[in-house]
């Protein structure tokens, strides 16, 4: 797959990222023993993207992934995963988080955790350069972000609604709509974002 085909709006999510997507999806289908289309009915996308997805050749959004997984009877960080475990601490070290976004101008979003149980909730590292941006897309209903930010600063957007959050700041998004993340700065903005998706 060329650059072109992984590129998005605002960025691309990575290679690395899609076929470890792709093979889970697969496996998990095949154990359940569901037909391409069947899993496509269930989570409302069409068997042509699923088919790419499976095969690492799409570049879906994360709200589909999500539908995917929950057709499945799992979550989207789940995916990632594998099998779960019942140890009642798990920690993963710095260079095992799961690099998930990335733009040409540098800007990278990781995967650091994620809750097993109940409602869904990941935490993220995110890193937008100078004049970068970030365009989300809906959520399920009631869903919510939170950020807090480490450097620089950091402007939210949805509908017509617009905060600028600085260095040491914090919001709350409802993201159960268009949504975007924007870096106004002449310094790198690096925030930490809480994702909780409503089941």
């Amino acid at each position: 797959m060329s650059a072109a085909d992984q590129l998005t709006d605002d960025g691309a999510l990575t290679g690395q990222f899609l076929s470890r997507i792709g093979e889970r999806v697969r496996a998990l289908r095949t154990e359940q023993s569901l037909t391409v289309q069947q899993l496509a009915d269930r989570s409302g996308i069409s068997r042509r993207l699923l088919t790419q997805i499976e095969l690492g050749q799409a570049n879906p959004s994360l709200v589909s992934v999500t539908r995917i997984a929950r057709a499945l009877g799992t979550e989207f960080t789940d995916l990632l995963e594998g099998a779960a475990t019942t140890d009642p601490i798990t920690a993963h070290a710095p260079d095992s988080h799961v690099l998930v976004w990335s733009s040409e101008a540098g800007s990278t979003a990781h995967l650091l955790e994620s809750t097993t149980r109940g409602r869904s909730a990941d935490l993220w590292r995110w890193r937008l350069a100078p004049g970068d941006r970030y365009r989300g897309h809906a959520d399920p209903a009631r869903s919510q972000e939170l950020f807090h930010v480490l450097t620089g600063t950091l402007t939210l957007t949805t509908d017509e609604h617009e905060a600028t959050v600085p260095a040491g700041g914090s919001a709350r998004l409802d993201s159960d709509r268009p949504y975007a993340y924007r870096n106004e700065g002449d310094e790198p903005c690096e925030f930490v974002r809480t994702v909780s998706l409503t089941t």
